[in-house]
């Protein structure tokens, strides 16, 4: 039963993924755009940990970890250089 429900969860994230696509491509503005990305951040975050349940290892739940602090990083990068224009000060 575990095997459906993952299988499941990973078609929908994988939707989720390629609408967010969708929405990186052909949004009016930069903030969507960031907006987009950091969903499409969450959502690989949620596919690492779902193929890591589906592997059964702990390996990729420490990725998802690291993969979680780059993009908090790279999301707060984004918006400091929309409201700046600069990154580092």
């Amino acid at each position: 039963m575990i095997t459906y429900a993952l299988i499941f969860a990973i078609a929908c994230y994988s939707a989720a993924l390629i609408f967010n696509l969708y929405r990186v491509i052909k949004s009016p503005g930069v903030t969507d755009r960031v907006l987009a990305l950091d969903t499409m951040a969450v959502n690989a975050i949620a596919m690492i940990v779902l193929f890591g349940i589906w592997e059964g290892t702990a390996l990729f739940f420490e990725a998802s970890v690291l993969y979680a602090m780059t993009g908090f990083v790279a999301t707060v990068a984004f918006a400091k250089f929309i409201l700046r224009g600069d990154i580092i000060e």
